[in-house]
């Protein structure tokens, strides 16, 4: 449910997904190499964790690395898998000191065993803190979510614990890697770009979208606070009608 910030006089989405995009384009622009963009892009979501946290917003899930981003060059996975090992390790301390809990989705099995056993202390250590849910989508792909999601509940009607017929939407929902979080009310992509990029394809059938141009390493409070006006000048019906 919607929060009302007072101090701006705006309802306050409670869940706001984020696809991070034009880390690349700020680093051409500024004639910089491209890990410099990443770099800044990293320095950005640390940011705006806490502006949505003191703007009243509950959940934060951003779009980090896709299932897709994996046939970018060697050199640039690699400084972003280095930039992730660091990010991820450095997270540890400010969930604490913050109080935000950390979820990370997508498909583990494709990420280094490092990588995945800091990932397992970051959500061990934050499942209790109370503040900001904050979840980090790596190695993501919305259509392989629903893949493993339709393979999980395969073997359990192949096993006889599940009929085909007994299978709802919420149950679906529920064998998600999102299961934990409810839908998002505002999608938020920077850089001007207007696809979705296998983000979310289930959660995002009743979410607002927002499409500024200005480019992730510059989306900061005064961006966010556009993006939750716009938000507010929606109106959201969920299929049903206006009243007149």
């Amino acid at each position: 449910m919607d929060q009302f910030n007072e101090d701006l006089g705006l309802r306050v989405p409670n869940h706001v997904a984020i696809i991070l995009d034009g880390n690349g384009r700020w680093a051409k622009a500024h004639h910089v190499p491209r890990n410099i963009g990443h770099s800044a892009g990293s320095k950005a979501v640390e940011q705006i964790c806490e502006d949505a946290y003191h703007l009243g917003i509950k959940y934060l899930t951003v779009y980090a690395f896709s299932t897709e981003n994996w046939k970018r060059s060697s050199e640039e996975v690699s400084a972003l898998m280095l930039l992730l090992r660091n990010y991820l390790k450095d997270c540890i301390k400010r969930a604490t000191s913050n109080n935000m809990r950390v979820l990370v989705i997508g498909d583990k099995s494709g990420l280094a065993a490092d990588i995945v056993a800091t990932i397992e202390q970051l959500e061990e250590m934050t499942a209790k803190n109370t503040g900001l849910t904050f979840t980090i989508a790596l190695n993501y792909g919305g259509r392989d979510e629903l893949r493993r999601a339709m393979v999980d509940m395969a073997k359990q009607v192949q096993e006889g614990k599940l009929k085909p017929e007994e299978i709802t939407e919420e149950m679906i929902s529920n064998h998600l890697d999102t299961k934990l979080l409810p839908d998002p009310d505002l999608l938020i992509r920077t850089s001007g770009e207007e696809r979705l990029s296998n983000f979310l394809p289930w959660q995002l059938c009743y979410t607002e979208f927002y499409f500024p141009t200005v480019l992730w390493p510059d989306f900061d409070k005064n961006e966010l606070i556009k993006a939750i006006e716009k938000y507010n000048a929606r109106e959201r019906r969920f299929g049903g009608r206006k009243e007149e």
